[in-house]
């Protein structure tokens, strides 16, 4: 396979097939893939879009290119929540102790600038000292003192992902649904996270401008959503 040959397919609104998908991410992540190629495939996506079963087979492809997390070890129950984003950052402070406070372990992995609002990591950092890349084994530590971590994705998680999110930013996809959603599931299945809950926000200044839009938002998660394992 080909690089321009996907490009084309997308560009021409036909299907990415599961090999396409495959190769595509693979060879993104190992470099054979420019940033120039897949920022065009990007904008294809954004303007023609992914049916579940892409946007399923693009989360799995992303997942298989790093480590999968596991807190098997832990004694309580994982859950955590992603934002769409927001300027303010209102609810991961105070949401991640009080779930830990009810009793379950909360692996809050955050996220840096992704549009106009910046990301939850980028804001976290203006306070002296505090640290956003953790290790697998200290973020394991820290839930099992606290029941709650805040902190970046480590380089082996999904490191696809963390070529593409950092490409988007500056290429104008950002508002690609099908790689929002990819992006956001591909990290929280190969955390490991037990349950997942979904912040979307809705107003001017979010990707989602109505409630109908944001309830929707983005189609039946279960459809297309690789299983743990």
């Amino acid at each position: 396979m080909d690089a321009v040959s996907v490009i084309r397919a997308k560009r021409d609104r036909a299907e990415l097939t599961d090999g396409q998908i495959d190769w595509v991410i693979d060879a993104y992540t190992r470099g054979e893939v420019a940033d120039e190629q897949m920022s065009a495939l990007a904008m294809a996506i954004l303007l023609n879009g992914m049916n579940a079963r892409e946007i399923s087979r693009w989360t799995g492809a992303m997942i298989r290119t790093g480590e999968r997390m596991d807190f098997s070890s832990l004694p309580l129950p994982t859950s955590d929540k992603h934002s769409t984003g927001g300027v303010g950052d209102k609810t991961t402070l105070p949401l991640a102790p009080l779930v830990a406070a009810c009793g379950a372990a909360v692996p809050q992995l955050s996220g840096r600038g992704l549009g106009h609002t910046g990301g939850t990591l980028d804001k976290l950092e203006s306070i002296p000292g505090w640290r956003a890349r953790l290790s697998n084994d200290e973020m394991l530590q820290v839930l099992r003192d606290t029941g709650a971590v805040i902190c970046a994705a480590g380089d082996g998680l999904a490191p696809a992902d963390r070529k593409l999110y950092a490409l988007r930013d500056v290429t104008g996809t950002v508002e690609a649904i099908p790689l929002i959603a990819s992006s956001i599931m591909s990290k929280k299945i190969a955390e490991g996270t037990g349950a997942l809950v979904l912040d979307v926000k809705v107003g001017s200044g979010a990707f989602m401008k109505s409630l109908e839009d944001a309830a929707s938002w983005p189609g039946p998660w279960s459809a297309w959503a690789p299983r743990p394992g």
